[in-house]
């Protein structure tokens, strides 16, 4: 039996966590269910967000690529929510639980496929309706209330850097005549403004007039988060123009631009892309897969506030999903006499979500495709530095890096406000999710595996701390041609 207690800062308290109560209670319960010990392991994890898709005890099955009696387990425990709770219960009810005991709404598969991305893109979608429930708008739902890529003086920083880089540029006469910088992500368009407006006051000190010149193109896969943003910088109208882009496939769209922009921006969202998670334990490959379910007594607590059967809450979820809370209130009067009705439905199912995982054999790496042209050997070194690992692959993130890296100019950058794991070993000492912010995914962004790739494609990757706020967790990824 392994024991894998995460070292989370948050266990060196001045009141610590007492390991010996969080571990024996587990051991306990698996004496008492006769469990083959040989075939267990138990992970202690610090889960960071007070709102995810995780009981506070799991377990998931570990497959075997051999005969399904060769397959093991992992007991998987959250320390924060655990403390004063009976483990020992709790770890028995697990070991013991039944198909009947949740109710499940998609069949396994890996965790990008899941349906907590609909969840997540009809967060964006419906994003006023949420609002309007919610009584706040996403951004206070940040820590902090607020995003980082709104402070003014690190939207300076990166103006001033590509000033410097078209002074050069100017000075021999190979600037061109329309300078592009592209965001992706664009949301309600404060950061925009905020840029938009710092370029203008610094281009009128600086005076060789880069602001008429400049084509600021915001980017978001939501008509109607596009449609507020350009309300927000009304002011440059004529500096700006919006397209509806993926980030994870900017290209789709801006294909024309390849090698002509100079500033790709993305703030705080690769962290909200699907992505997979593999492991490396026991010297053995696997990928996460993942099945969304709710619990079966939430879900009867869904079916009687609406006078129907547990059985029909799966559908009820997939129609919403599909059709968001206008439709879904339209096409079942009967059921949602309103579309605050259907919003209430959504807001309760998502609260009581979880994903149930297992850990299935991966096979060759180079048959798992990461991205579009990324084959997953390029995970070999980081899933084999040394010890267990289980980590993100970030394939909505990764996609959009190598998409946008294409569209740069050669003197162009690429600068990326995120939550990154900066170090391999990041995944080893502490939860890097999912979490929920709000009614969206949340997943910090493996900061190894797109550096490693954009090395490979001849970049400068760098990550710096977030240097404009006090502490936070906040990283910008900086990637431009190598020397």
């Amino acid at each position: 039996m392994i024991v894998d207690f995460r070292p989370h800062a948050r266990l060196r308290d001045r009141v610590p966590r007492d390991i010996t109560g969080s571990v024996s209670p587990v051991l306990e319960a698996l004496g008492e269910e006769r469990a083959d010990l040989a075939r267990v392991r138990l992970v202690y994890d610090w889960v960071q967000y007070r709102e995810n898709f995780r009981d506070v005890v799991d377990v998931r099955p570990i497959l075997s690529r051999a005969a399904p009696g060769d397959d093991a387990f992992e007991v998987a425990v959250d320390v924060r929510r655990g403390a004063g709770l009976p483990l020992r219960e709790l770890t028995a009810e697990r070991l013991r639980e039944k198909a009947g005991d949740v109710v499940f709404l998609e069949d396994w598969g890996p965790t990008r496929e899941s349906r907590i991305w609909d969840f997540n893109t009809m967060y964006w979608s419906a994003l006023r309706s949420w609002e309007e429930a919610s009584g706040q708008e996403y951004e206070q739902a940040l820590p902090g209330g607020r995003s980082d890529a709104r402070n003014r003086d690190a939207a300076a920083d990166v103006i001033r850097d590509l000033f410097a880089v078209w002074d050069r540029l100017a000075d021999t006469g190979a600037l061109p005549e329309e300078l592009y910088v592209v965001e992706l992500g664009v949301g309600n368009g404060n950061q925009a403004r905020v840029f938009l407006d710092v370029f203008r006051d610094l281009d009128h000190v600086h005076g060789r007039g880069y602001y008429d010149r400049l084509r600021y193109l915001m980017c978001d896969y939501s008509q109607h988060v596009l449609d507020l943003a350009r309300e927000n910088v009304a002011g440059h109208a004529a500096r700006v123009a919006s397209y509806v882009a993926e980030a994870s496939r900017p290209c789709d769209v801006l294909g024309f631009l390849r090698g002509r922009v100079f500033l790709v921006y993305v703030s705080n969202v690769y962290d909200n892309l699907p992505t997979d998670e593999v492991a490396h334990l026991a010297g053995r490959t696997y990928r996460v897969e993942t099945r969304a379910c709710l619990p079966a007594t939430g879900a009867a607590e869904l079916a009687a506030a609406l006078s129907a059967s547990p059985v029909e809450i799966p559908a009820l979820v997939g129609e919403l999903l599909r059709l968001g809370p206008d439709g879904l209130a339209a096409a079942t009067p009967e059921l949602f006499p309103g579309v605050a009705a259907a919003v209430d439905f959504w807001r309760r199912t998502w609260s009581m979500l979880r994903l149930k995982e297992r850990y299935v054999p991966l096979g060759a790496l180079d048959l798992y495709a990461l991205a579009p042209s990324v084959s997953g050997e390029m995970l070999r070194p980081l899933l084999e530095s040394g010890g267990d690992i289980r980590m993100h692959v970030s394939n909505g993130a990764l996609a959009g890096f190598v998409d946008s890296l294409t569209l740069l100019h050669p003197f162009g950058m690429l600068v990326c406000h995120d939550l990154f794991v900066t170090d391999v070993q990041g995944y080893r000492t502490g939860f890097r999710g999912p979490g929920k912010y709000d009614g969206s995914v949340v997943n910090w962004v493996n900061g190894p595996l797109l550096a490693h790739v954009g090395r490979r494609m001849g970049f400068d990757v760098r990550f710096t701390p977030f240097r404009h706020t006090g502490g936070g967790n906040i990283v910008t990824l900086t990637a431009q041609v190598g020397d």
